[in-house]
């Protein structure tokens, strides 16, 4: 998901993008909406959170290494 996509996901939630990084947004987005913010943590490619919204995000994201 593009970085425009995540922002205007947070502006329908009431958030503030400010200058967050995309994974820290997608770690605010996750708190709001009452789930763990673990968003690319997945490094082993194993994750409980089925229905996640972020989840193929989250897998790509782990395995390139990024961080909030």
């Amino acid at each position: 998901m593009k970085m425009e996509e995540v922002r205007s996901i947070a502006k329908s939630q009431g958030l503030n993008p400010g200058k967050l990084s995309k994974t820290g947004l997608i770690k605010s987005i996750q708190t709001d909406e009452g789930n763990f913010d673990c968003f690319a943590s997945a490094y082993t490619g194993e994750c409980d959170q089925g229905g996640c919204s972020w989840r193929e995000d989250c897998f790509e994201a782990a395995q390139q290494g990024e961080l909030s």
